[in-house]
């Protein structure tokens, strides 16, 4: 049996397209996570989007179906980005760890929120995912990713919905994730209609950088 190492370092193939990152994804056993997941769960979407968005981890479709925000979080965030006036085909979705943390209540499995080491262990991808698209705006959505994409320092509660400077991306933001949106109840209406505010934000400042050109990708496969 393969045993994890320190990290995902080692695990990255040479040529360091989409293509063959998500190949080699599957082999990673840079932490502990691979061992209960079904697959590991890479980034889908344009080739060369303007737009990132980097999420925590699969949860349990993501980890069935292979595909990021797949589950009811993901087709909040659906909506979120069409009321923002995002385009969805010009966004690629992450997650800063790309197998499913889970525990076990009866026939269910429950997310489990990763650990610090764990996410780190997963950045090594992240990174490479973030170099191969080169996006104008990335977007971190919750605690999780924020941490990863920009380090402890940066705070959801203190600095969403505002564009930060020294992000990987000319345009950087962090939010909440979509599933806080989902487990907020009689706020919910409330809570969604400031994540869209948020991503308005970054739509706002994606049209202002847009070349006379525009960008339209296609599917980073």
């Amino acid at each position: 049996m393969a045993k994890s190492a320190g990290d995902a370092s080692e695990f990255l193939p040479a040529r360091r397209t989409i293509p063959t990152l998500r190949k080699a994804v599957q082999g990673c056993r840079g932490c502990e996570l691979w061992k209960d997941a079904t697959q590991a769960v890479f980034g889908e979407g344009a080739k060369g989007a303007e737009l990132m968005l980097v999420g925590e981890q699969p949860g349990d479709r993501e980890d069935i179906e292979g595909e990021p925000f797949v589950g009811p979080a993901g087709k909040l965030l659906d909506r979120a980005l069409e009321e923002a006036g995002i385009d969805l085909g010009d966004a690629y979705l992450t997650n800063a760890v790309k197998h499913f943390k889970w525990r076990a209540r009866g026939k269910r499995r429950l997310h489990q929120t990763p650990r610090a080491g764990e996410v780190e262990a997963c950045k090594p991808w992240l990174e490479a995912e973030i170099v191969a698209i080169a996006p104008r705006a990335l977007v971190a959505l919750g605690a999780t990713a924020t941490r990863s994409v920009l380090g402890p320092g940066a705070k959801v509660t203190r600095d969403r919905g505002r564009l930060l400077e020294d992000g990987p991306a000319p345009i950087t933001m962090v939010t909440v994730h979509p599933s806080a949106v989902l487990r907020a109840g009689e706020d919910r209406e409330l809570a969604f209609a400031a994540l869209v505010e948020d991503l308005a934000v970054v739509s706002a400042a994606l049209e202002g950088v847009r070349g006379k050109h525009g960008t339209t990708g296609s599917r980073a496969t």
